[in-house]
């Protein structure tokens, strides 16, 4: 973990809760030990410890006493050499570790993951890291959440990156303000990081009871741990516990970091107040400074061993994480055991002393950088050049891949008319597959933009789920609304062409992992909330059609059923004049369909199914055919499955990007069977 340059050693200890010297071995070593907690239970444990809100606090600390040791010595802030003295020092280990994880991601880590892996590697090395993974913590269509990526533990760096920005700003405007006003410097900034304390904290409990998967990569609500850590170094000069009350201090403080994640779900429950446990019992042990007792517990943190591993605690942090991901999507296991973790942590301990002593060292002791501004925004700009060369290689590598495919793709990617009566196969040898395997997770079909103008549903919750095509509200012919989940987004790749040829006007109202039906005890509360406010849309704007997913199909198996609550839903919208478009639902199956033909190959047995395991040989459409007034059905399996079997590849194109859901490219290759259907089922004039 970053941290606040470590001042040079002194020959001998002081006593009390702040040593006389800057140097404070004994926070040496409780950075190792926090930095331990994190590796052994990530290995070992598999769950959260709390170590990392001990290095948040460490660093808010050390950063505390060296911006108010300048102000007492008068010396100038001047905070642009202090940034770049400060990421020209972590930027070194941090591109070492992503040029070794990226090299790792593309031996060992199948080709599915790859653009996830680059793409989380530039948040990682620009310091956004924990805003990427918010971003994916609610992203329904974001790549399997249950596969950890191997620069996931980048989050607390940037939040790390973004305090190293932001707590200088407000050490530097305190200085002009108390040197204006006459104000106590040390008080005055209690105040303010009192204040931020109070307010990141109330906001942290209330985010996390609320949404704590985003709320734990949330910037504001970790800033409380950093003040914690500011508050101490502040108003550490003023304590003065007996040397007795420090030893039990220090120990309490301790035992209770230690055991933080053994009697807590700490991975459930941060960063809300369940996270002052580990930071408060930091903090203790920081009152308790250096005993000068044999039986203090700062003898053992002083130790040389700790001190020496604290020094490598930043290299250990960086490559523990993505050794053990990627060494488990290696082996296929979900965790390490005693034996292969020992090896990891071994391996981690050999790479973070050789990245501290080759790489970070010499690049922390190199004076040339230090001469001037301009020298060290150079060997900033030359480490961010290292990192970025090879990632733009390699999305250049991907756009060409993706322009000579498109060229040959008429021929070479047939996709569903391989399945056509009397199609004549002119797929050359070497051809590409569609799309690429890097691609496949981003394969997902969407509508040209949000929704605008007088179809802009009023409600929030639609808002952030609404998507339109691009024709005019005053130029279209029809109006269509999409209701659903996921499966009903993956046909947008066929109805959106067709609709923008026809001038209809599409809007999408769609919620992954929620099906259009009425209240459902089985849906969760916000899904409900979702539909109400969706059927409430639709009755007001009046649609000439609304198109859904009217069955669900069981993973490996040819039970399919009608979406709870169909014949209602049709009822309800032919009540209100308004046509529905009913198609039936893909095959789906309990593995990931297209990473085992990546794996195993296409003709693989393992990677084929059966037609009639996986679909039913009747549509459930069939037993409400001719119920309704104005309802329509499309059924589009004949194209996912040849009469025998229901195959990974059609026609040069991945049918699946995962275990479930259809690719874009491949629905899109489907358009023209899809509009002829559309037209005969509905109907309409074309």
């Amino acid at each position: 973990m970053p941290t606040i340059p470590t001042p040079a050693r002194p020959t001998r200890r002081a006593s009390g809760p702040v040593a006389k010297s800057k140097f404070r071995p004994e926070i040496q070593g409780l950075r190792s030990l926090a930095v331990l907690m994190v590796v052994t239970y990530h290995v070992w444990i598999g769950r959260v410890s709390g170590g990392v809100d001990v290095f948040l606090l460490i660093s808010a600390f050390l950063m505390t006493l060296q911006f108010t040791g300048r102000y007492k010595q008068r010396r100038s802030m001047d905070l642009l050499r202090h940034w770049l003295h400060l990421f020209r020092r972590l930027l070194p280990g941090v591109v070492v570790v992503l040029l070794g994880t990226m090299a790792a991601t593309f031996a060992f880590l199948p080709p599915t993951r790859w653009v996830e892996v680059v793409h989380q590697a530039w948040a990682s090395l620009f310091y956004f890291e924990n805003w990427l993974l918010q971003t994916l913590a609610v992203n329904y269509y974001a790549t399997d959440h249950s596969l950890a990526s191997p620069l996931q533990h980048f989050w607390s760096l940037s939040i790390q990156g973004q305090v190293f920005i932001l707590w200088p700003v407000i050490f530097a405007v305190m200085a002009v303000v108390c040197r204006k006003f006459d104000l106590r410097y040390r008080a005055s900034l209690a105040y303010v990081f009192a204040l931020i304390f109070v307010a990141s904290l109330a906001y942290s409990v209330i985010f996390t009871a609320t949404n704590q998967a985003v709320a734990y990569f949330d910037t504001f609500a970790r800033l409380w741990e950093f003040a914690l850590g500011s508050l101490v170094a502040l108003i550490l000069p003023a304590l003065n516990f007996s040397r007795p009350v420090r030893v039990v201090m220090g120990w309490v403080g301790v035992v209770a970091m230690l055991s933080c994640g053994i009697l807590l779900q700490v991975q459930t429950a941060f960063p809300g107040f369940v996270a002052l446990w580990p930071t408060l019992a930091a903090v203790a042990v920081i009152a308790a400074g250096q005993t000068g007792s044999r039986f203090g517990v700062d003898r053992i943190l002083s130790s040389r061993f700790l001190v020496r591993l604290g020094d490598n605690s930043y290299a250990l942090y960086l490559w523990h994480w993505p050794i053990l991901v990627i060494a488990l999507a290696w082996s296929g296991k979900d965790h390490a055991g005693w034996l292969s973790g020992t090896v990891i942590i071994a391996l981690s301990l050999v790479l973070a002393f050789l990245t501290t002593k080759y790489v970070e060292k010499p690049f922390r002791e190199w004076a040339w950088p230090e001469v001037k501004r301009r020298r060290a925004a150079v060997a900033i700009a030359v480490c961010l050049a290292v990192a970025c060369t090879p990632l733009l290689g390699f999305q250049y590598k991907q756009y060409l891949d993706q322009k000579a495919a498109a060229t040959q793709a008429f021929n070479d990617n047939p996709g569903a008319h391989a399945l056509l009566p009397g199609y004549v196969d002119l797929v050359s040898a070497d051809a590409k597959t569609l799309p690429t395997a890097e691609q496949l997770p981003e394969d997902w079909a969407r509508l040209s933009g949000p929704c605008e103008g007088g179809a802009k549903p009023d409600e929030k919750i639609l808002q952030e789920n609404c998507q339109q095509n691009s024709v005019p509200d005053e130029e279209s012919v029809k109006d269509i609304v999409v209701l659903g989940d996921s499966h009903s987004q993956q046909w947008l790749a066929a109805l959106g062409p067709l609709a923008e040829a026809q001038r209809w006007k599409v809007t999408a109202l769609l919620l992954g992992g929620c099906h259009f039906m009425p209240d459902n005890a089985d849906a969760d509360e916000g899904c409900n909330d979702f539909n109400a406010e969706a059927a409430k849309y639709v009755s007001a704007q009046g649609p000439d059609a609304v198109f859904m997913v009217g069955t669900q199909a069981s993973p490996s198996s040819p039970d399919e059923q009608l979406v709870y609550g169909f014949e209602q839903t049709v009822t309800n919208f032919n009540d209100l004049g308004i046509q529905v478009v009913a198609i039936r639902d893909n095959p789906r199956y309990d593995y990931n369909v297209t990473e085992c033909a990546l794996a195993k190959g296409v003709d693989s047995a393992d990677c084929k199914s059966d037609q009639q395991d996986v679909l039913a040989a009747e549509s459930p459409f069939a037993a409400v055919q001719g119920m309704f007034g104005n309802a329509a059905f499309l059924d589009m399996t004949d194209l996912l499955c040849n009469g025998v079997q229901c195959p990974s590849v059609v026609g040069n194109m991945f049918v699946y990007l995962d275990d479930n859901h259809l690719s874009r490219t491949y629905v899109t290759s489907m358009g023209d069977m899809f509009a002829e259907r559309w037209f005969a089922a509905t109907g309409w004039a074309r």
